[in-house]
């Protein structure tokens, strides 16, 4: 049961970007076809397959309490970087990058950008120009997660799913107050659930 929680929380967390992409391309009505988010998905995964694969491969050589306590701090320190810039953002208002891409304003141009054939649906290429930028922004959590003894096979099914779940909540709701609310405290949302996440794992 531990283990799948702390695979959810992880999900949750990551996709916290695709809920806020499909927001973005929802508002900018740009159309993410089935076979667009799967590719997302199949990429976001793999991603964080290959991410956790490597911090399992570091935990090899460092004593188990070493590797909780490293793991579980860096995921509790990136959630804390999460809501820090979170909490920056709502009271000044500036528009600092975060480490992933969650702020809504960023997000909408960025939906424009990506379509790079103004078609008004996202291609295969864009999904996977796409995939990549949301990869990225996750794999140190991913090593850490794996380096505290978070699933790799429950995670990456977790991912998986909820990816896809993710954006097309988000493209549904793009035009809605709840998608703005969302895309607006996306990032303190991750936060939370990352450490909560990180406390979990440095209990266990």
């Amino acid at each position: 049961m531990a283990l799948l929680l702390s695979a959810l929380l992880f999900s949750l967390s990551s996709n916290l970007d695709n809920v806020v992409v499909g927001i973005a391309y929802g508002i900018k009505k740009i159309r993410i076809p089935i076979i667009a988010n799967l590719v997302i998905a199949f990429i976001t995964s793999t991603g964080t397959f290959l991410s956790m694969y490597l911090g399992l491969y570091i935990s090899k050589f460092l004593p188990n309490y070493i590797s909780n306590i490293l793991g579980a701090g860096a995921i509790i320190m990136l959630g804390g970087y999460f809501i820090i810039q979170s909490i920056i953002k709502l009271i000044y208002a500036r528009n600092s990058k975060d480490l992933a891409l969650k702020d809504i304003t960023d997000m909408i141009e960025y939906a424009e950008k990506s379509d790079l054939d103004k078609s008004g649906d996202i291609s295969i290429k864009e999904a996977i120009f796409v995939a990549f930028s949301l990869t990225f922004n996750n794999l140190g959590t991913g090593v850490a997660a794996s380096i505290t003894g978070v699933s790799i096979q429950f995670t990456v099914i977790a991912t998986f799913i909820i990816s896809i779940l993710t954006i097309v909540f988000g493209e549904t709701i793009g035009n809605h107050v709840l998608g703005n609310l969302l895309g607006k405290y996306a990032p303190l949302i991750s936060g939370i659930l990352l450490i909560t996440l990180g406390i979990i794992e440095f209990i266990n």
